[in-house]
């Protein structure tokens, strides 16, 4: 089953796509348009929609948040379509340049995105009307960046935000970081918060602020228990709220609540 949606935001125009070869997708992506401008390319296994919703635009760019094949999975595709340049983080560019493995689950929610060859940032992307400015946010990815248009107080956050208590973390995820790259964005003039999975079109800053407070809590909590002695194994034991069961098991453990707590705990022992 596939969902495929459109909404327009001002001049900002949400496209939201969603595949799954049984029943509902769970795992759903935005990629946005504005002004030429192409943000994230979303999942590659929607890449005869996204040909589709695309093919009448006239484009200038594509700019990624990051590497991840939800965000990067049909910038090839479309690079070559329309004939316009990828831009993209150094990091996010040296992964894409030859391709990147993905574990089972995400060929399979998503499809593997394939590689190219993109150009690095500018230290602002403008278009005929908007500026939008990269901050480098890294957490989520070490490449993760977030799109700013401070006239208009739109923040493309790529999947900096996702929800304000968050159940788990990828094998790959970073706590301390993603604690940094919160503070960092809530200094930045925005209020309407184009997140990859769950935008908020209002108060966006207020969203930002609730998880970073979750996040900082829980760091409060691991780092309580780290202190009187518990192992990591045994911290997990005493704070995992059993959620996560079914992500943990489809991504044979590369998605998961334990996640989170080893990398606070990583984060703790190397301060």
């Amino acid at each position: 089953m596939n969902v495929i949606k459109t909404d327009q935001f001002d001049n900002v125009q949400k496209i939201l796509l969603g595949y799954s070869p049984i029943g509902s997708p769970r795992l759903s992506v935005f990629m946005y348009v504005v002004d030429g401008l192409l943000i994230d390319s979303a999942q590659h296994h929607m890449a005869k929609a996204v040909i589709g919703l695309l093919g009448d635009k006239s484009l200038s760019r594509i700019i990624l948040t990051h590497h991840h094949e939800d965000h990067s999975g049909n910038a090839a595709m479309i690079s070559r379509r329309h004939a316009i340049p990828v831009m993209a983080h150094p990091l996010t560019a040296e992964k894409l340049r030859f391709g990147f493995p993905i574990l089972p689950y995400q060929r399979l929610v998503w499809g593997k995105a394939p590689p190219l060859e993109a150009t690095l940032l500018p230290d602002a992307v403008e278009t005929d009307r908007y500026a939008f400015t990269p901050v480098h946010t890294p957490g989520h990815s070490k490449d993760h960046t977030v799109f700013l248009e401070k006239n208009h107080g739109w923040l493309f956050s790529g999947d900096l935000y996702l929800a304000e208590r968050i159940k788990f973390f990828r094998s790959d995820e970073h706590f301390s970081d993603q604690i940094a790259s919160l503070k960092k964005v809530l200094e930045l003039d925005f209020d309407t918060l184009f997140c990859a999975h769950n935008p908020s079109l209002t108060n966006g800053k207020l969203k930002i602020r609730g998880k970073l407070q979750f996040l900082e809590d829980l760091y409060g909590h691991i780092s309580d228990l780290a202190e009187k002695g518990f192992s990591e194994k045994a911290v997990i034991k005493a704070l995992d709220p059993k959620n996560d069961r079914w992500v943990k098991w489809v991504t044979m453990g590369n998605a998961s609540f334990a996640n989170m707590v080893r990398s606070a705990m990583a984060s703790i022992g190397s301060h």
